[in-house]
């Protein structure tokens, strides 16, 4: 039900000397009442409703949810996943978890578009998993005080959900009520702001016209993304910003990818290239990654001392390179295992490699050095080498003063300093969100509403980094079954089984709990694509025109190669050649400059 206006919100803000204490109390009612409709009006209709009485049913459930997700989402991640999160298998990768799907999304797929009546028992089943989770929340929100300042931020934190999940239809894929959704979380943000805004109501003169604009432009396919953002969410995300700046609210410093005081989430420097360092001491970062640098061209490294990081990463290919696969080190004849990616803006997601094998950049250069196929070289001999040679020990006295001698670590870390130095956020579809309406022709703003609604792009390479971790915390990244062939026309899917195949080198799963990743591999960003074909894991697509027909198609399942566990949707996106070209005209746009 959509509830709130001006007047209740007003008498709620005076009504009360502890705004945080009254949102906690107000986030335990709606906790009751969600928990209340899904056992008296949700349960009974999935036992005995029709078709049309359930889907009803259940798109109000979402609704109720959706007055919670601020919350849920902020204070209480681990366990809101299990309630609305993605409806397949996750690996926690630190962890060493596997987690089973639950929630919303799972049961979206048995009641949209058609509901299978067959169902009715697993519907069931889930409905209790969320309820048990309610009372997890409910149990949190009664007994751990909030704070002002989390409340501002988690408000923040739900604009910027809304811009790069919600009206990508990301958690509705199939009942695509998206706009209405993020409508109604919005308006839970109206109540939660209001005892805040003291004399000003910017905020919620903002909040309305949100609200307005989504209630009004509900059609999923034609929603005009751009606009939206530019025009409203921006505004709305800069303004709360701003209301916690005035009321000098301060806190606890998360170390999180997206800094915690940024207005929009295309500020310059918006995004911290630290955040996944395994070093809290950032000394010397400049002179590390000068040392870094010099180091990236450095032959000493690979086995035949011919091979440099920068052989295969070229600055002209947003350092990446055209092949689909580098040949082989250690032979001279056969290939790499996989496409060389770029590394500009890999230092803004938590794993590294295809696979996911490397938690760090710093892991991730052992890796290649030392891999036979790759350079086949070892650290520690190196060294020995450009030691002696002593081009090097002015860069390492600066960027190491403490170190008496430099060693494998400090190549490493030196190296990936240079690494998280090739940021670049900074392409012109960047200027025209921040403003320059110039920076993006209309065929590419078409492109971006494409990319974002119609042609799924947007609900898995998420914006505005444009990969596959998970906004707006940052903390997951997406793997993805695209059915991947093992060359262009191939009927026969590429043999690499990918992030499987990390998981199984853990030692804690069999191998029959893993089907859901085999042949994954990480969503990759797609900012300055243009720039880095070939394209895939395995470079099986020589241009953006191929991979979009691949796409169009339905994946690896849609193009008829036997994919039994494709992740993707196999059904058509019905893109015309026109839409296909813009898409394409938008992915240029992102170039980095």
């Amino acid at each position: 039900m959509m509830v709130g206006t001006i007047q209740l919100l007003s008498s709620f803000a005076v009504r009360t000397n502890d705004p945080a204490k009254e949102i906690a109390g107000m986030l335990c009612r709606d906790i009751d009442t969600f928990s209340f409709y899904l056992r008296d009006s949700l349960q009974p209709m999935i036992r005995t409703g029709s078709e049309k009485d359930v889907q009803s049913a259940f798109l109000a459930a979402r609704k109720h949810y959706k007055r919670i997700e601020w919350a849920a989402e902020y204070f209480a991640y681990a366990t809101a996943r299990f309630i609305n999160g993605a409806p397949k298998a996750e690996a926690e990768l630190p962890g060493y978890m596997i987690l089973n799907p639950a929630g919303l999304q799972v049961m979206e797929e048995h009641i949209f578009p058609r509901f299978d009546s067959t169902s009715r028992s697993m519907l069931l089943g889930q409905t209790e998993i969320i309820l048990d989770k309610l009372q997890v929340f409910r149990s949190y929100f009664s007994g751990i005080p909030v704070a002002g300042w989390q409340i501002l931020d988690a408000a923040k934190l739900e604009v910027f959900r809304i811009e790069t999940l919600g009206i990508t239809g990301y958690d509705n894929p199939l009942s695509r009520n998206s706009m209405e959704e993020c409508a109604v979380a919005l308006q839970a943000l109206q109540q939660v702001l209001a005892p805040y805004a003291g004399g000003s109501n910017t905020t919620q003169e903002l909040l309305k016209a949100n609200i307005g604009f989504l209630l009004a432009n509900r059609d999923f396919n034609h929603f005009n993304r751009a606009l939206f953002i530019r025009r409203y969410a921006n505004p709305l995300s800069s303004a709360i910003e701003q209301l916690r700046r005035q009321l000098d609210f301060r806190g606890y410093r998360y170390n999180r990818l997206l800094r915690q005081d940024v207005f929009t989430l295309f500020d310059k420097d918006a995004f911290n290239a630290d955040a996944y360092s395994p070093f809290l001491d950032q000394e010397n970062k400049s002179a590390k990654a000068a040392l870094g640098k010099a180091l990236f061209t450095e032959t000493a490294f690979s086995g035949n001392g011919k091979i440099s990081c920068a052989s295969c990463h070229h600055p002209q290919t947003a350092f990446a390179e055209n092949l689909a696969r580098h040949s082989d080190v250690s032979c001279g004849t056969g290939l790499i295992n996989r496409n060389v990616p770029s590394l500009l803006n890999t230092a803004l997601q938590p794993q590294q490699f295809y696979d996911q094998r490397a938690e760090t950049l710093e892991e991730q250069v052992n890796d290649v050095v030392h891999n036979p196929k790759e350079m086949g070289g070892r650290i520690h001999t190196a060294l020995q080498d450009i030691s002696r040679s002593g081009n090097y020990s002015q860069l390492f006295a600066a960027a190491f003063p403490k170190k008496p001698q430099p060693d494998s670590a400090a190549v490493t870390e030196a190296l990936a300093a240079y690494v998280r130095s090739l940021v670049r956020l900074n392409s012109r579809f960047d200027d025209y969100m921040a403003g320059i309406d110039t920076a993006m022709s209309a065929e590419e703003v078409k492109g971006f509403n494409l990319f974002m609604g119609k042609g799924g792009c947007g609900a898995c390479h998420f914006m505005p980094l444009f990969s596959g971790v998970l906004p707006p915390k940052f903390i997951t990244q997406d793997a993805e079954i695209l059915g991947v062939p093992e060359k262009q026309g191939s009927k026969n899917i590429d043999p690499d089984r990918g992030l499987f195949n990390t998981l199984m080198s853990y030692h804690y799963f069999d191998s029959s709990r893993l089907s859901g990743f085999d042949h994954a591999f990480k969503t990759v960003t797609v900012r300055n694509v243009s720039k880095t074909a070939p394209y895939m894991h395995n470079g099986a697509f020589a241009t953006l025109e191929e991979v979009m027909d691949f796409y169009n198609e339905g994946g690896g399942a849609g193009n008829g190669l036997p994919v039994h566990n494709q992740s993707l949707s196999a059904e058509k996106l019905q893109l015309t050649p026109v839409e296909i070209k813009e898409v394409i005209a938008f992915m240029h746009a992102l170039d980095s400059r």
